[in-house]
């Protein structure tokens, strides 16, 4: 009986311990996704920025040639 009681203590210890087991690895499973998530988002962003400092760029060139067109005079 005693031998018993020990064998059902440690199958619930042990059942414990999986449960604990698999909660952590589905928890760094959704930490991974956040993470990849978050790179993706960063990577989207990084390239808007990109692109809007290009444009940026490039209207500031426009109103340099044409500032120097205005100040060229026309022969």
């Amino acid at each position: 009986m005693k031998q018993l009681l020990i064998a059902l203590l440690l199958v619930s210890i042990c059942g414990c311990g999986v449960d604990a087991v698999g909660n952590a690895a589905t928890g760094a499973s959704l930490k991974k996704q956040e993470l990849e998530e978050g790179q993706r988002t960063m990577e989207r962003m990084e390239s808007s920025i990109d692109q809007m400092n290009l444009q940026s760029a490039e209207r500031t060139r426009e109103r340099a040639d044409e500032e120097s067109s205005a100040n060229c005079p026309v022969a």
